[in-house]
C-alpha cells in the first residue's frame, strides 16, 4: 500500500461531497485514508460507519487567529477583491464594518493597505508575509509532528476557504509535502475569490473555472489545475437512490397525479425576502393565477432555522415543507451544519419528481437543469428601498457566476409578481422550454459527464501522491 492520503475535511459540504459519497472506497485502492474532520462527536459514527474499515479519523486542530495574522489575512483578502474587482467583491468590499473599535480599525487599516497592494506583485508579498507569520503559529507545528508519523503522500482539503485547512497546509509545504484542494461552488472564484492558504495542485468542476482561477489567481500553476467535475452531482445517476412517484409523494404529503413546484429557500442574510416570495407564489396557485393547482413543496436551507415561514405555513396549510436532513451543531454557520446519509436521497429523489424549481441565484439550478427539469428566479423585491443596492435584479443576477444562466437562457427570471406567474406557467405547458439553456449551462459549469467526478479526483490525489494506477 502506497502512503497515505490526509484528507481536511472542515465543513458541511465536505462531509456531503466526500464522505457520503465513494472516494474513500475510490481512494482505498491504492493509499491508506486519514481524515482530519470537525465532525461533532455525535455524528462521527454516521460516517465513519459508511466508509472503509482501515481508514483514520483525526479531528482538526482549532484554528485561533493572532492581531497580527488576522491583519495580515484581511490586507489579503481586501488586496484580492480590489485586484479581481467583480460584481460581488465590489459590494463585499463597501460593506458597513461591524463589531467593536478594536475591530472596526483593524478591519479599515486591512482594508486600505489591501487597497494599496491591489496589483499582482502586492497580492503575492501579502501572501507570503501571511504564510511566515502563520508557520510561526503553534498549530503548525503539531501538524508537522502528525505529519511526521502519518508520513502522507498529499494534504488534500475539501473546501479551500475554512481557516483550519490553513496550518496543516503551511506544515505540509514545509515539509515538502504536496497540498491539494477542491475548489467547491462554482461562485467562490468571483464572490469573494479568497484561497485560505498556499495549495500547489487546485482540483476544478470545468475548463470556465480553470479560466477564472488563472485570471484572478494568475500566480497558480496552469500544471496545477485538475479538471474533475464535482463530485455533489454524482449520485444524480444512482438510480437504486430514486423511489417511485408514488413512495416520494407519500413521504412529502403530495397527490401523486398533481404538478409539484419546488420552492428552494436560502439562507436569511442572503436571500431576507424568501419567505413573502413564497408567499407570493402560493397565493397565484391559490388564487388560480397559476394554473393547473400544483402543490408547492418548501425546502429551506440546511443552514436556515426556518423560524421565518412559520406565518406562511399557518396561512397556507396546504404548502408541503421538507426541512433537509442536515444537524446544525452552530446555529447559522454554514461550516458546522452536517448532513446525514437520507438528505442525500431525497435531493435525488426531489429534484427527480419535482416539475420545476423556483428560487432566488441558487445553485439549485444546476441541480434542477441536470433533471432537465425547468427553473423560475425570482428577481423582485418587496421592501422600499430594496434591501441590495440595484435591487434582487441588480444586486444577485449581476454576480458573475450566475449571468450566464441568464445569458444562456437557463432559466426565466421574474422581475414581478405578474412575470411570476407567466414564467411558471409556460414551463408547466411546456417544461422542454429553453431546454438548450439548460444544457449549455451544465456544459459551462460542471464541464464533465455527471457520476465520474469522484474516480476522477481519487486518480488524481494518486497521480500526485506517487501511486497513480
Amino acid at each position: 500500500m502506497s502512503r497515505s492520503i490526509a484528507l481536511l475535511v472542515p465543513d458541511g459540504v465536505g462531509v456531503r461531497n466526500f464522505l457520503l459519497g465513494r472516494l474513500l472506497h475510490a481512494v482505498g485502492r491504492t493509499h491508506c485514508v486519514d481524515v482530519y474532520h470537525l465532525i461533532p462527536d455525535a455524528l462521527l459514527g454516521v460516517y465513519r460507519d459508511r466508509n472503509p474499515a482501515g481508514a483514520g479519523w483525526r479531528p482538526l486542530l482549532p484554528y485561533r487567529e493572532t492581531a497580527q495574522t488576522f491583519f495580515v489575512r484581511n490586507a489579503l483578502v481586501y488586496a484580492q477583491m480590489y485586484w479581481a474587482d467583480t460584481h460581488a467583491m465590489r459590494f463585499e468590499r463597501r460593506r458597513p464594518l461591524g463589531g467593536s473599535w478594536r475591530y472596526r480599525a483593524a478591519r479599515g487599516a486591512a482594508r486600505a493597505l489591501g487597497r494599496l497592494a491591489s496589483h499582482r506583485a502586492g497580492v503575492e508579498r501579502l501572501a507570503a508575509w501571511h504564510r511566515f507569520v502563520v508557520a510561526r503559529q503553534r498549530e503548525v507545528e503539531r501538524y508537522r509532528r502528525v505529519f511526521r508519523e502519518a508520513r502522507p503522500g498529499v494534504v488534500f482539503a475539501t473546501h479551500q476557504t475554512p481557516l483550519e485547512v490553513l496550518a496543516p497546509v503551511v506544515a505540509a509545504r514545509s515539509m515538502g509535502i504536496p497540498t491539494a484542494t477542491f475548489v467547491f461552488s462554482w461562485d467562490n472564484l468571483t464572490t469573494r475569490g479568497y484561497i485560505a492558504a498556499p495549495f500547489q495542485h487546485y482540483l476544478v468542476w470545468s475548463e470556465h473555472m480553470r479560466e477564472e482561477l488563472l485570471r484572478f489567481h494568475p500566480y497558480v500553476a496552469a500544471s496545477g489545475i485538475h479538471i474533475v467535475g464535482t463530485p455533489q452531482f454524482d449520485p444524480y445517476v444512482d438510480t437504486d437512490l430514486l423511489w417511485t412517484r408514488r413512495e416520494f409523494c407519500r413521504r412529502v404529503g403530495a397527490v401523486p397525479d398533481r404538478r409539484i413546484i419546488c420552492f428552494s429557500g436560502g439562507d436569511a442574510g442572503t436571500c431576507p425576502e424568501d419567505h413573502l416570495h413564497l408567499r407570493e407564489l402560493l397565493q397565484q396557485v391559490r388564487d388560480g393565477r397559476i394554473a393547473g393547482s400544483p402543490q408547492v413543496l418548501l425546502r429551506p436551507s440546511p443552514v436556515d432555522p426556518a423560524d421565518r415561514y412559520a406565518g406562511v405555513r399557518e396561512e397556507f396549510p396546504e404548502l408541503l415543507f421538507a426541512r433537509p436532513q442536515w444537524v446544525q451543531s452552530e446555529r447559522s454557520n454554514w461550516s458546522r451544519v452536517f448532513p446525514l446519509p437520507d438528505d442525500l436521497q431525497f435531493l435525488c429523489n426531489l429534484t427527480y419528481h419535482a416539475d420545476l424549481n423556483v428560487n432566488m441565484a441558487s445553485t439549485m439550478t444546476l441541480d434542477f437543469a441536470i433533471r432537465d427539469k425547468p427553473v423560475v428566479n425570482v428577481a423582485f423585491d418587496h421592501a422600499s428601498p430594496p434591501r441590495f443596492p440595484g435591487g434582487h435584479w441588480g444586486h444577485y443576477y449581476q454576480f458573475d457566476h450566475y449571468r450566464p444562466v441568464v445569458a444562456l437562457g437557463a432559466a426565466r427570471v421574474a422581475r414581478s409578481p405578474a412575470d411570476l406567474a407567466t414564467h411558471v406557467n409556460a414551463y408547466l405547458a411546456d417544461p422542454s422550454l429553453d431546454r438548450e439553456g439548460r444544457r449549455r449551462l451544465l456544459e459551462l459549469e460542471v464541464g464533465q459527464p455527471i457520476g465520474q467526478a469522484t474516480e476522477r479526483i481519487a486518480e488524481v490525489l494518486a497521480a500526485i501522491a506517487g501511486g497513480a494506477r
